[in-house]
């Protein structure tokens, strides 16, 4: 069985709302979850996330039942495919969306399998009681630089450059997304993120606050109050799932 839980909000500084997300639990051995983080102007990255997410999740119902004959990272990459021609178009027909884009982390829960996409610094993470572990990984220039070894993991939480990410679903007419496949056991959890939250809590803060912290279904809303605290300079939202 597959509960789930999300949360989004635009912060504490930011006048708008660019992120979105979505969630479903179809069946009791099948869950969907979808993260995005627009960019783009001020309206244009709001207009980038909300058509990801429905052109996502429009394809993906449309396809029910065909991932036992494609499997399911096929259905993923086609969803998002699809989702990455509809905001490319868009962006391309409408001067005011010119440039836009978003991230997009998606997972799709098959029995104890998750399989996951990923474009951009939208993350996923996997909990359980040995720790929490990083699942996908950040298309961004800190992230390049931390992999080139110039600066640290943690130098990249604050580093300047820190929002510029070097892949964005509607940036270019072909989709590049990264997918990962993990396996999961009951008591185990699985988190979506914005970079709102990830930026602000750290990956320690958000293991304990899902093991520790409380009732679960209030988890997410636990983690937005803490970005709150410290003054949430962008959108936040975060998707959990939990495997019993």
């Amino acid at each position: 069985m597959i509960h789930a839980w999300g949360v989004t909000d635009k912060g504490a500084i930011r006048t708008q709302n660019q992120d979105g997300y979505y969630l479903d639990i179809p069946s009791e051995h099948l869950a969907v979850g979808v993260v995005c983080d627009g960019m783009g102007g001020a309206k244009a990255g709001n207009i980038a996330s909300l058509i990801a997410v429905e052109t996502f999740v429009d394809t993906l119902q449309g396809m029910q039942g065909g991932e036992e004959e494609s499997g399911p990272p096929a259905v993923l990459r086609q969803a998002a495919a699809a989702a990455n021609t509809a905001v490319f178009r868009r962006a391309c027909a409408d001067p005011d969306c010119r440039g836009m884009g978003t991230t997009m982390v998606a997972v799709l829960i098959v029995k104890q399998v998750a399989y996951l996409l990923n474009i951009g610094d939208s993350r996923a993470y996997h909990i359980d009681e040995a720790g929490i572990t990083r699942l996908t990984r950040d298309h961004s220039v800190v992230e390049d630089m931390v992999a080139r070894g110039d600066i640290t993991p943690e130098e990249a939480r604050t580093h300047p450059r820190k929002n510029l990410i070097t892949r964005a679903l509607g940036a270019e007419e072909q989709i590049r997304a990264d997918l990962y496949e993990k396996q999961l056991k009951p008591g185990d959890f699985l988190l979506l993120c914005s970079d709102g939250l990830s930026n602000i809590v750290t990956d320690q803060e958000i293991l304990y606050e899902v093991l520790h912290g409380g009732e679960i279904s209030e988890c997410c809303q636990r983690l937005l109050e803490i970005t709150m605290s410290r003054g949430a300079p962008d959108n936040v939202t975060a998707v959990l799932f939990q495997i019993v």
